[in-house]
């Protein structure tokens, strides 16, 4: 007869393999669509910097979720994310307001939706809705979302004034236990707020600090997007770096070398005992 400690034994084994199985095929489906037709040449070019296997990996992206990705820009990301969500999964896409009074904004998002509209077998079933600032305005998972991800977006909301009211919006959008998935551009510790705004260079502490005084829990960081040969001191602060390259030809060859910037990637959770 089984004792009842090896069947619990047995049970957990069972367990961790269905966990080990489903994983894997997650990360097998990811590489998949990392390899896809809808890819840009120019787009798989960065993967070498910016390590998307690994980074939706460790923030814990999986088949069935609710994602927001928040300022997606040209849609790098959604790239990834829209074909691996379509058919199991959300994806909703927070861009800049249409009526945004910048041009630049408004060409922006006008750009990336007519990126969607392009490409339906890929991007049919995105949401395209708007960026926070106090509160998501027309993104409202039921239930809550399972994910929110940025890249490389906080220093601008540090520049813009509103970074606590933006984390206090992904917290109300999550689900209890939802995880909120941050990569920027890292700064020394201790870097001034006027070196932050000028550089774009974001100190770790001060994502972490802010994200903690929004009602998160701190899971933990990866260094999969660090770059040691990124010295964070450049003329034209992270932009002289590619894919920006601002700077033009002056110091081109120098930045090439260094590649694109030394990067944090933290990963927070709201609590399962928040209330939406």
């Amino acid at each position: 007869m089984t004792t009842r400690p090896a069947r619990l034994l047995s049970l957990f084994a069972l367990t961790a393999t269905l966990l080990l199985g489903t994983a894997t095929a997650s990360a097998a489906d990811l590489a998949a669509v990392l390899d896809g037709p809808q890819r840009g040449a120019a787009n798989r070019t960065r993967d070498a910097a910016r390590h998307p296997l690994q980074t939706l990996t460790f923030f814990g992206l999986a088949p069935g979720q609710t994602v927001i990705e928040v300022a997606p820009g040209a849609g790098w990301y959604t790239e990834i994310l829209a074909p691996y969500l379509r058919d199991q999964g959300h994806l909703y896409a927070a861009h800049y307001p249409a009526d945004d009074p910048r041009e630049e904004a408004r060409t922006a998002r006008a750009r990336f939706a007519a990126k969607l509209a392009a490409a339906p077998a890929t991007y049919d079933r995105v949401v395209l809705g708007t960026l926070p600032v106090k509160a998501f305005t027309d993104i409202s998972p039921p239930g809550g979302a399972d994910l929110v991800l940025t890249f490389r977006n906080v220093h601008n909301w540090i520049e813009a004034g509103h970074l606590d009211d933006t984390l206090k919006a992904f917290h109300a959008v999550l689900k209890p236990g939802g995880v909120l998935g941050v990569e920027e551009h890292r700064a020394p510790p201790g870097t001034p707020l006027a070196r932050v705004i000028a550089s774009g260079y974001v100190p770790e502490e001060l994502v972490i600090a802010h994200a903690r005084a929004a009602g998160f829990e701190f899971v933990g960081r990866s260094d999969v997007n660090a770059n040691p040969l990124d010295t964070h001191d450049h003329p034209n602060g992270v932009w002289s770096l590619p894919p920006t390259l601002r700077g033009g030809d002056t110091g081109r060859e120098r930045f090439l070398a260094i590649g694109e910037s030394d990067r944090m990637t933290l990963k927070f959770r709201k609590p399962a005992n928040a209330a939406r």
